[in-house]
């Protein structure tokens, strides 16, 4: 998924090439999903970004079958207008929904903005097996405090978790660490109050970053959770509906089994253009210890690492 707008970050940072060899984190992405398995690629993205992604897949391997959609912020479902001063997505169960006519099994979902570490598309061609023997979703999370950001505030999906699966999942927001420990705020969800509570957070909880498995028939549920939020927030320019919060509700509801699994990492991501140095250089470190090849797409470097 790669169509939000940046705005924290004050660019497109999809895109942003902070790579030793001037590589997108989405490649790496790419690669390591690649050596686990995965062989289709389908970008998510917006109308701005076409031409940097028509450049990058010219330079990628012939044995990826890569595609991309438009997140078009006026395809809505038959009832439902954009309103005119609208010029936010309407966030990341739109952009999948984007994507429903181009997948047919289950799938892989990630944030371009984040690197998650090769054993996480390990664990994730690992789900997608289990969501074609039983329909189960998987989210593939990460320590809460691996995942924040020293620049300032971030969201997280946060599970609850019971044995191993996720009995609850809500978006929280403005997360941060400070001199009285880890806080964020919690609400302004699919089914909560716009109003937010203040939420003291351990560090050790699951944070979902937006790594999930799906089976196909989670378009339909996510249809419908889209639908009930235009119903009641559609005419609200900055609304929108997040994964964690659609899917947060059909865990509630009974009406979807989700799997909960903990990646080792290393995770960095791009909230804060101040991000940027630390991704480099956690780029430049796993490429120094022989993880992957630089230039990323070197083809005798890569068939060593891809045996």
């Amino acid at each position: 998924m790669a169509a939000g707008l940046g705005s924290r970050y004050g660019g497109f940072k999809q895109v942003d090439r902070v790579g030793p060899g001037g590589e997108m984190l989405l490649e790496y992405a790419m690669f390591d999903a690649r050596r686990a398995g995965f062989h289709r690629v389908l970008f998510i993205i917006r109308q701005e970004l076409v031409d940097a992604f028509s450049g990058l897949t010219r330079t990628l391997p012939a044995d990826l079958n890569v595609a991309w959609v438009i997140q078009d912020p006026d395809a809505l479902p038959d009832g439902f207008r954009r309103p005119p001063e609208r010029t936010k997505p309407w966030g990341t169960v739109h952009a999948l929904l984007a994507a429903c006519r181009e997948i047919a099994g289950p799938f892989a979902a990630i944030n371009a903005d984040d690197f998650y570490g090769r054993q996480a598309y390990v664990q994730a061609i690992d789900a997608a097996g289990g969501a074609t023997r039983d329909g189960r979703a998987t989210i593939i999370g990460l320590p809460l405090e691996a995942t924040l950001s020293e620049h300032g505030p971030v969201v997280r999906g946060i599970c609850r978790v019971a044995g191993d699966r996720v009995a609850d999942l809500e978006e929280v927001y403005d997360i941060q660490q400070t001199s009285d420990g880890i806080r964020g705020q919690s609400g302004s969800g699919s089914s909560r109050a716009k109003s937010r509570d203040r939420r003291h957070l351990s560090g050790r909880e699951l944070a979902s970053m937006n790594f999930w498995v799906f089976p196909p028939h989670v378009f339909g549920m996510l249809q419908e959770r889209f639908v009930d939020f235009l119903r009641r927030r559609g005419a609200e320019v900055t609304a929108e509906l997040p994964l964690p919060d659609a899917v947060g509700d059909l865990i509630r509801q009974g009406a979807l089994e989700v799997c909960a699994r903990e990646a080792s990492g290393p995770w960095f991501g791009l909230t804060h253009q101040s991000d940027r140095p630390k991704a480099s250089a956690g780029l430049r470190a796993l490429v120094d210890a022989g993880q992957y090849p630089a230039p990323l797409w070197d083809a005798r470097m890569s068939r060593d690492l891809l045996r």
